[in-house]
């Protein structure tokens, strides 16, 4: 692979590199798990400005020592990563691109059909100088098709996708309306596929030694993780509805008042239910033909739910969650993101982390959920400052060539870090 190890720790991904032409979330995302892993990436941003979301504050990252680092949206899918701000509109600007395209083994990009090649920047001018290059471009409707050349963003793909059609309160309740999910899950979902398409065209460089292009779009990937709702329409020609908090086909799968909160029942199979039962003083709902099977369940939900309701506004949610867990039945509470951090299972797995910024001080931040017995993620640092890399990367991968780093920033084709305002 294309480079020396970027860390002495052993990671799955040492020596590789990528270069990250991505902005806002799906794209950082999912070269931000390949950092996670050990690969170098280069960020390339645009002189003054940068990733979009580095403007998507308050809040903004604190440090330990008080100092500000910028929109916390921007930390979210950046850590781990170099910044080096060129601007691709100079043609000096994309010669450097270029150059360093040269020195990588991935590319990654997020800009719309097309946009890349008035610069020389798009997979068949960079595959003509380096034809082993793995060339990703995440975009909202794929590289073909009649919606290719439209904008496509996380909230139009939900609704477009179909997720919007099955998340939210059932018509005819309060609060019945298509909803969104809460983060904007299609653009992670699509860079954890692209982070798997990467991985998978890797395989196949280091076994022929020929590059590819990997063409990710938002709605393939919406629609491939609909997952059992689309194949439920595939059988049965019935588009799924919205349930609420219910499953269409599992019961009791859904939320529930208790006397003092509320509770998630998640019984994936008849024992579970017949251990419920027993929990709640009612065995005979066990027995009863009705209910005794989940098929029998499903088809009788409207009848078995307003009797399991009333059993669980009877008793209180710790005590609920307490016996529930006791006799094994998948039960626990609904909380805000405060109280999963304070979580001890949260805690002992991990999943808080402090990434380290340059003169060693420390941001808050959350952990990768990746844990590999030999090669785990390594120690994260902080994402970084805007420019904070442009002259260390363009001086060490582009040493020999004739670069004047005086007269590019005079022009404004590359910028270092600000010296003032936030660590954006």
């Amino acid at each position: 692979m294309t480079g020396a190890p970027t860390t002495p720790q052993r990671s799955a991904l040492s020596g590789l590199r990528i270069l990250d032409l991505t902005r806002i979330l799906a794209g950082p995302w999912a070269t931000q798990v390949l950092a996670d892993m050990g690969a170098e990436v280069i960020k390339i941003e645009r002189p003054g400005e940068g990733d979009d979301t580095r403007s998507w504050g308050p809040p903004n990252m604190i440090d330990d020592a008080g100092r500000d680092h910028g929109a916390a949206y921007f930390h979210a899918a950046n850590r781990g990563k170099k910044s080096v701000a060129v601007d691709i509109a100079h043609p000096d600007g994309q010669r450097l691109v270029r150059a360093l395209a040269a020195q990588a083994d991935v590319l990654v990009e997020n800009f719309k059909v097309g946009g890349l090649a008035k610069y020389g920047l798009d997979y068949a001018s960079l595959s003509a100088i380096k034809p082993d290059l793995v060339y990703c471009s995440i975009t909202g409707f794929g590289q073909t098709g009649p919606y290719a050349d439209q904008a496509g963003y996380d909230f139009l793909v939900q609704g477009m996708g179909g997720m919007m059609s099955v998340t939210g309160q059932a018509d005819g309740t309060p609060g019945a309306e298509p909803m969104k999910t809460g983060v904007a899950l299609t653009d992670l979902l699509t860079g954890l596929y692209a982070a798997i398409g990467i991985l998978a065209a890797l395989r196949h460089r280091d076994a022929t030694g020929q590059g590819q292009h990997i063409d990710m779009s938002l709605l393939d990937v919406q629609v491939a993780t609909l997952a059992n709702q689309a194949t439920n329409f595939l059988a049965t020609g019935i588009p799924p509805v919205r349930m609420g908090n219910a499953h269409p086909t599992i019961v009791p799968y859904q939320v529930f008042p208790t006397s003092d909160g509320h509770i998630i029942l998640a019984i994936g199979n008849d024992g579970q239910f017949a251990r419920f039962c027993d929990v709640a003083g009612a065995p005979e709902l066990a027995l009863d033909p009705r209910f005794a099977t989940n098929p029998g369940r499903v088809r009788n939900r409207d009848t078995l739910i307003p009797l399991l309701e009333r059993l669980l506004a009877g008793r209180r949610l710790d005590d609920w969650i307490a016996a529930l867990n006791t006799a094994k039945v998948p039960a626990g509470p609904i909380n805000d993101i405060g109280r999963v951090f304070d979580d001890p299972h949260v805690q002992a797995r991990g999943m808080r982390t402090a990434p380290r910024t340059p003169d060693g001080h420390h941001l808050a931040g959350v952990a990768s959920p990746l844990k590999l017995s030999q090669t785990p993620p390594i120690p994260p640092t902080a994402a970084p400052r805007l420019g904070s890399d442009t002259f260390a990367v363009l001086t060490g991968l582009l040493a020999g060539q004739e670069l004047d780093l005086d007269q590019l920033v005079s022009q404004g084709v590359i910028a270092g870090p600000a010296e003032d305002g936030p660590a954006q």
